[in-house]
């Protein structure tokens, strides 16, 4: 028991780092309603504002695992820690739209990185009865992080609205978004400093003939006997060639690696490409497309952090006990209904500006500007933007959209809240963790750290276009088709996972090796 507690403190520790990609990630969702007027952009360069991030994480996966096989776990996710710091100052301070995106491709290393690095570390010092919850708490830390950014950005844009004189001294007003992005600053810090008391990782040890450091580590998670076990197996493993010649990218593309490769790209793909970071990322821009406004848009956006934390403690509770494919298989058909719940909810709203409706707009949307589309009813949030453009102008139609929609459309924007925070659920308890999981348990040791960079690599990779097309989707196909689409792709998946993926739960990584790489 005092030993698991080890394992579980350490894992706690290096986790952090999924807190700190999961409070970057999605800490922009409340900084992109202020983004657009502030440089005036359009919706391409939004989507680049979100996105530029994933790109540089997306590329720093290419290089994470292969360094870590180098020069080691931990101190790849010390400068990840570092990265992050700076990162965050610099976007708080940025003072054009250039520098900010540079500010947040800084970040996206340390995503990068720690996305990589961390659930790989977690896989390699937990005993295989205790991994797949470790690893989740990698996961469990990415939701924190998610809901910590949802509460800040809206108590940062509350405390903008208070006459306090502390808060009017430190321009909570003023400058809310850069102040959203740069609280980030302090988790890192902590971050940086918790990582010196990790050990570093048993089975790289082991890889580069430090025997004696490594069995030292095991002892404080393992008992003696177990401790020697798990290094003459991995000894093992090396002296069959497993792991005794350099690695590179051609052997994963080898025959026997084929079903493995197979089913990690299409996990990568599919965790993205149903559309979390959408709801992640443009939280508020979402809720503020069904009418309820800027404030609410904000507090609904903490719902989803809730919900999303709520159920991964749930899925690191059972993927132990039910196993990895059971949750993927529910959770997955889950994300198909509620996508197409939300389609739906949006395809059938209406849009009405009526007297009443104009006038309780802002005084300075002049009356005989709107008054032209008064009481003219549109069936699509697509063709009511572009009346309001015609009618107002882009930017000013732009600059009060959220007050224009929550006063014209008829939608049931309780559906709308089911939907999303069912999908979150949904997620949250399938794709989240397990694919994590999966990952650290597929490949077998002598390539591991460059095939989870590899799949990694295209994870993110779809994840910047799905930010990145986003805002734009949501202005040329309209928000229900965007979330139809969505949900085909979650049908696609789940016939794919009822037909290809295996069961993981309770081998060794080095049984599974034997399984899979045929």
């Amino acid at each position: 028991m005092k030993k698991n507690r080890g394992v579980v403190l350490i894992s706690l520790i290096v986790a952090l780092g999924g807190f700190l990609m999961g409070f970057d990630a999605s800490v922009i969702s409340g900084v992109v309603k202020f983004l657009e007027p502030e440089f005036n952009l359009t919706k391409l360069e939004l989507g680049w504002a979100v996105s530029s991030l994933t790109l540089t994480s997306t590329l720093a996966m290419m290089f994470a695992g292969p360094l870590s096989d180098k020069y080691g776990r931990k101190l790849l996710l010390s400068y990840s820690a570092v990265l992050y710091a700076i990162s965050a100052l610099a976007s708080a301070v940025a003072p054009t739209f250039f520098l900010l995106v540079i500010a947040r491709m800084i970040g996206g290393f340390g995503v990068g990185v720690s996305l990589i690095i961390a659930p790989m570390y977690i896989a390699e010092i937990s005993p295989a009865h205790l991994r797949g919850r470790m690893v989740s708490f990698n996961q469990l830390n990415i939701v924190i992080g998610i809901s910590a950014a949802f509460f800040t950005n809206f108590l940062i844009l509350k405390l903008g609205q208070s006459e306090t004189e502390w808060v009017r001294m430190l321009k909570f007003d003023d400058y809310n978004w850069r102040w959203m992005l740069g609280i980030e600053t302090l988790p890192a810090i902590m971050y940086f400093f918790a990582l010196f008391i990790v050990p570093r990782s048993p089975r790289w040890l082991i890889m580069k003939g430090k025997y004696d450091e490594a069995y030292k580590i095991l002892t404080k998670t393992r008992t003696p006997e177990n401790a020697n076990a798990e290094i003459n197996e991995v000894k093992a493993s090396m002296m069959t060639g497993t792991e005794k010649t350099k690695t590179s990218l051609k052997d994963l593309f080898k025959p026997i690696m084929r079903l493995v490769l197979v089913i990690g790209v299409v996990i990568a793909v599919l965790q993205q490409i149903t559309g979390i970071n959408s709801v992640f990322f443009y939280a508020p821009m979402i809720f503020e497309q069904s009418g309820i406004g800027t404030d609410a848009a904000f507090s609904q956006a903490i719902y989803v952090g809730l919900t999303n934390l709520i159920f991964t403690i749930v899925a690191i509770g059972l993927i132990d006990k039910l196993g990895r494919k059971p949750l993927l298989t529910y959770g997955v058909a889950a994300i198909a209904v509620f996508m197409f719940l939300l389609a739906y909810s949006f395809s059938t709203a209406t849009y009405t500006l009526t007297d009443e409706a104009i006038n309780a707009l802002p005084e300075e949307v002049k009356i005989e500007q709107i008054y032209q589309i008064k009481d003219l009813p549109y069936d699509s949030d697509i063709s009511f933007k572009a009346a309001l453009n015609e009618a107002l102008g882009k930017e000013l139609a732009q600059k009060y959209e959220s007050d224009l929609i929550k006063n014209a459309i008829h939608a049931n924007s309780f559906l709308i809240l089911i939907g999303i925070l069912g999908f979150v659920a949904a997620f949250a308890i399938s794709l989240g963790p397990v694919m994590w999981v999966l990952f650290s348990e597929l490949f077998p040791n002598r390539i591991r750290g460059l095939a989870i960079s590899f799949v990694g690599l295209i994870n993110s990779g779809i994840s910047f276009l799905v930010q990145l097309v986003f805002p734009w989707e949501l202005s040329t196909l309209g928000t229900g088709s965007t979330f139809l689409i969505y949900g085909i792709f979650a049908v696609l998946g789940l016939a794919f996972i009822l037909a290809k993926v295996p069961e993981t739960k309770g081998k060794t990584l080095e049984e599974l090796e034997k399984i899979l790489i045929r």
